[in-house]
C-alpha cells in the first residue's frame, strides 16, 4: 500500500494518527465530564451541548488563520510543531476541575488545531503534486485518514479504563500524551519532507496581513461582542432571550461574518483564470455545511443515545474481559422512590424545582421489567465513550475496501470524479439517519433500551459516506487551490467544518425539548437531504471546472 506513496506520507499518517488520538480521547469524554454532578461541572444536557458545539467549532475556525501564517510566514513544519505542542499542554491542563482552567485547556486545543490541522493537510498534498503521485492523490488521502480513525478508535479504550480506574485527569493527561508522541513522530520525518514544509511567502495580489487583522480579526471579535450582547425575544425556552439559542450561539455566528466576507471576497478579487476554481470550492464549503451539522452529533446527541437509551449490560465473559480492563463498571438496581427526575435522566425535582444530585445515572429508568435485577444486585455496564470507537472502527474496516472499489472503478476508467464522490457521500449519510429513526420507534420513544446494534448500523452507512466525502474534501481543495492560497482554502474547508459543528450543537441542544425523539432525527434527516440535492445540482459545473483546469 505504501510503496506508490511518497515516503513521508508514513510520518504524517502516525503523527496524524498519535493527534487524532488525543483529539477524539478527549471529545469522547468531553461532555460526560460537563455533565458528571460528582466529580465534573454538573451541566445540564443543553450547557453541556452548547459549550461542545461553541468548542468544537472553534477548533476548526482557527485553521483559517493558521493555514494563513503558515503559507506567509513560518512554514508548515514550524506550524505543526507549535500547534501540535500547544494542543498537548491544552490536553493535560482540561482535566484540572477548575472553570478558569478548563477555558484556558479549550482555548489553548483551538489555537493549536488552527496551527497544526490544516498545515498537516496541506503539508500532504503538497508530495502529491509531483507528476508520479498526482494519480494517487485521492488514495493518499484515503490512506492518511485511516490513520486519523486507527487513532480515533484506539484512544476510547484508554479513556475509558483511565477514567474508571483513576479519574479524568487521567484520561485528559493520556490524551496529551497522545499529541505529544505525534509532534515527536513528526519531527522524526524530516529528512523525507524535504523543501515541501517551507512558507510559499507573500505572493502579488495577496492581502496584507495588517489589513487581515484590521479588516477581518477585529471586526470578527467586535461582531463576537456584538452578537453576545444583542438580545431576541424572551420565551419558555429561550430564557436568556437569545437570538439562535443561546449567547456563545450569537456570538459564534456573528464573529463568521467577517471571515466569510474575507473568502468571498478572495472570488471577486480573483484573477479570471483562478475565479472559477475559488467559485467551486466556495460552494463545496457551503453544501458540506450541513453534513458536518449532522456528523458531528456522535460526541453529543449520538453519545447521550448511547448512555440513557441503549442496552449497555454485558454478561459471561465480555463481562469478564471489560470488567479486568476497566472498560466497564458496575451499577447497583434500587427501586426508584417518589424522586421524580426529568428528561435528563440524573436532575431530581423536588417541589417542583430542579436540583442537581449525585445519584445518578439512573440507568434503569427505561429498563422494561423482564430485564431489571433483583433489588440491590449489580450488572456491569460497559463506559459510555466506547460508543465513540463505533465510527472509527468502521472507517477502518471500510477505508480498504472503499479504495480497492475506487482502484478498481479507476481501472475500468469508470470512477467517478471528486466533486461525484461528495455527493453519493451526502446521499449514504442521509441514509443513516432512517435507522436512528426507526431505533426511537422500536424502543418506544426512549421507554425502553434498544440494542446497540443500532447505533453500529447507523454509525457504519454514515462512515461510508463520510468516506466519500470527507478525504475528498481535503483532495479536491488540494487539487483546486490557486497555489498562493492552498493552506488558506484549506482553512475555508475547516471553516465550513467549524460552521457546521456549531450547528450540530445546536442541534444536540434542542434534544431535550423533542417530546418524540424520532423528530429530532427527521430534522436531520431534512438537513442532509438538502445538501445532498444542492451538491447534486452542482456536480455538473464542478465537473467542468476540474477538467477545463486539467484535473482528475
Amino acid at each position: 500500500m505504501w510503496k506508490n506513496h511518497p515516503k513521508a506520507l508514513s510520518f504524517l499518517f502516525l503523527s496524524e494518527m498519535w493527534e487524532r488520538f488525543g483529539y477524539y480521547l478527549m471529545i469522547g469524554i468531553f461532555t460526560l465530564y460537563l455533565k458528571d454532578v460528582e466529580t465534573g461541572f454538573a451541566m445540564t444536557e443543553k450547557e453541556a451541548s452548547d459549550l461542545y458545539g461553541t468548542f468544537i467549532a472553534l477548533v476548526f475556525f482557527t485553521p483559517f488563520i493558521g493555514g494563513l501564517v503558515a503559507d506567509r510566514y513560518i512554514g508548515y513544519k514550524k506550524s505543526i510543531v507549535l500547534g501540535g505542542l500547544m494542543m498537548s499542554v491544552g490536553y493535560f491542563l482540561m482535566g484540572v476541575h477548575n472553570l478558569t482552567v478548563l477555558y484556558i485547556a479549550m482555548t489553548l486545543v483551538i489555537v493549536g488545531n488552527g496551527f497544526f490541522k490544516p498545515n498537516i493537510s496541506t503539508l500532504l498534498g503538497n508530495f502529491y503534486d509531483e507528476e508520479k503521485y498526482k494519480e494517487k492523490k485521492d488514495e493518499g488521502y484515503n490512506i492518511f485518514y485511516m490513520g486519523i480513525n486507527i487513532g480515533g478508535f484506539v484512544c476510547n479504550f484508554f479513556g475509558a479504563a483511565l477514567q474508571i480506574l483513576l479519574g479524568w485527569h487521567y484520561a485528559f493527561m493520556a490524551a496529551g500524551l497522545g499529541m505529544f508522541i505525534g509532534v515527536i513522530v513528526f519531527l522524526l520525518g524530516t529528512k523525507h519532507y524535504g523543501n515541501k514544509t517551507e512558507k510559499k511567502g507573500i505572493q502579488e495580489g495577496d492581502m496584507p496581513f495588517s489589513k487581515i487583522v484590521l479588516y477581518i480579526l477585529v471586526p470578527s471579535i467586535v461582531f463576537g461582542i456584538i452578537g453576545w450582547l444583542i438580545k431576541g425575544v424572551q420565551s419558555d425556552i429561550n430564557l436568556d432571550s437569545s437570538i439562535f439559542g443561546s449567547d456563545s450561539t450569537d456570538a459564534f455566528i456573528f464573529a463568521c461574518i467577517p471571515v466569510v466576507y474575507f473568502y468571498g471576497s478572495l472570488y471577486f478579487k480573483a484573477k479570471i483564470e483562478e475565479k472559477r476554481q475559488i467559485g467551486a470550492l466556495l460552494s463545496i464549503f457551503a453544501v458540506v455545511i450541513l453534513f458536518w451539522a449532522v456528523f458531528k452529533l456522535n460526541g453529543s446527541a449520538l453519545t447521550t443515545w448511547a448512555d440513557r437509551y441503549t442496552d449497555r449490560e454485558i454478561t459471561g465473559t465480555t463481562q469478564t474481559v471489560f470488567n479486568s480492563l476497566k472498560l466497564a463498571k458496575e451499577v447497583e438496581y434500587k427501586q426508584e422512590s417518589t424522586v421524580l427526575y426529568d428528561d435528563a435522566f440524573r436532575l431530581q425535582k423536588k417541589n417542583g424545582e430542579v436540583v442537581k444530585t449525585v445519584d445518578y445515572p439512573v440507568y434503569f429508568r427505561n429498563v422494561s421489567a423482564d430485564k431489571k435485577p433483583e433489588e440491590g444486585s449489580k450488572i456491569s455496564i460497559w463506559a459510555t465513550n466506547l460508543s465513540q470507537s463505533i465510527n472509527p472502527g468502521w472507517v477502518i474496516i471500510l477505508t480498504p475496501l472503499v479504495v480497492a472499489f475506487f482502484t478498481f472503478l479507476r481501472s475500468r476508467k469508470k470512477e467517478p470524479s471528486t466533486p461525484t464522490k461528495i455527493a453519493f457521500g451526502l446521499l449514504i449519510s442521509t441514509l443513516s439517519v432512517l435507522i436512528m429513526i426507526a431505533a426511537v420507534h422500536v424502543g418506544g420513544n426512549g421507554s425502553e433500551k434498544v440494542s446497540v446494534w443500532w447505533l453500529v448500523a447507523n454509525y457504519g452507512v454514515i462512515t461510508i459516506g463520510e468516506l466519500f466525502l470527507s478525504p475528498m474534501g481535503l483532495s479536491i481543495v488540494s487539487k483546486l487551490s490557486p497555489k498562493n492560497i492552498t493552506a488558506l482554502m484549506m482553512g475555508g474547508w475547516f471553516l465550513s467544518t467549524s460552521i457546521g459543528n456549531k450547528l450540530s450543537g445546536v442541534l444536540a441542544s434542542m434534544w431535550d425539548q423533542y417530546d418524540h425523539k424520532a423528530n429530532f432525527f427527521w430534522v436531520n434527516f431534512a438537513l442532509l437531504l438538502f445538501a445532498t440535492v444542492l451538491m447534486f445540482a452542482l456536480v455538473k459545473k464542478l465537473n467542468k471546472v476540474m477538467k477545463d483546469h486539467g484535473i482528475n
